[in-house]
């Protein structure tokens, strides 16, 4: 058993768990996503009776909105733990300073350590295999620096993407090139839980199967779905000012009892 009675969730669309696609959503109505997050939650849930989970992590949300919007609740509610990932949606945006991202991020793990939480980081995964986010690999790199910085100097815990060699493959990811696959959100689900301490049974590094090599002409194919399927509105979005979170709320608003009803 692990020792965490509450835990508040805060973030982007990593942490509310786009790409990991519940199995129940209903035909014809909006996606609604686990993520590694609900995941872990129901495992210590399980392991600590009347443990206590919010998420209220929201896709498309740029460091400065997740600070002036998730994190007070969180500093409000001083839950023992709150996981703090942000800053991507920066990061890819043209003409971001990584530094001036680093220092934002700063201030809000002094301030929930300040409230007393124990808090958890993660590392921007490599982005290497993905054409669209390997040109930033750079600044992901610089911004990582960053992190563990913080880490260190406000007495954070860190999950490392970047080493996690099982994210290094494609099927890790989901079609849209940027977001965990289901299989990406349960192996960082694994390695938050170490981390944290928290008892599992499975491993996140063990290897994905031998992957089929597939045709030339195939990849290619692929390529031009994803680049009308997702770059192009990806692209309209940018220029528009919008974001795929608008007009949505958070999943998990308050912090609750994780019941059997809100299982993953």
């Amino acid at each position: 058993m692990h020792g965490w009675d509450s835990w508040i969730a805060v973030g982007d669309s990593f942490t509310e768990g786009v790409g990991d696609k519940r199995d129940d959503t209903a035909p014809g109505g909006a996606e609604e996503y686990v993520g590694w997050a609900d995941r872990l939650a129901e495992v210590m849930a399980d392991q600590r009776p009347g443990f206590q989970y919010a998420n209220l992590a929201l896709r498309g949300k740029l460091l400065r909105e997740i600070i002036d919007e998730q994190v007070p609740i969180a500093v409000a509610e001083r839950p023992d733990l709150v996981t703090l990932c942000g800053g991507g949606n920066d990061i890819i945006t043209p003409g971001t300073d990584v530094d001036d991202v680093g220092a934002l991020f700063d201030t809000a793990v002094a301030a929930l350590r300040a409230a007393g939480s124990e808090v958890l980081i993660f590392t921007g995964p490599d982005p290497k295999v993905q054409p669209l986010l390997r040109r930033v690999r750079g600044k992901v790199a610089i911004y990582n620096g960053h992190l563990r910085a913080i880490a260190e100097r406000h007495g954070a815990k860190v999950v490392d993407l970047w080493s996690m060699g099982v994210l290094h493959d494609r099927r890790s990811w989901c079609d849209d090139r940027l977001h965990f696959s289901t299989e990406g959100h349960r192996r960082i689900a694994l390695r938050a839980a170490e981390v944290l301490g928290v008892p599992v049974v499975e491993d996140w590094r063990e290897p994905l199967p031998m992957e089929q090599r597939r045709p030339w002409l195939q990849l290619r194919q692929d390529d031009i779905t994803w680049t009308t399927t997702h770059l192009i509105p990806w692209v309209r979005r940018q220029i528009r000012g919008e974001s795929l979170g608008d007009g949505l709320a958070p999943k998990r608003p308050e912090l609750r009892p994780f019941r059997a009803d809100t299982r993953v």
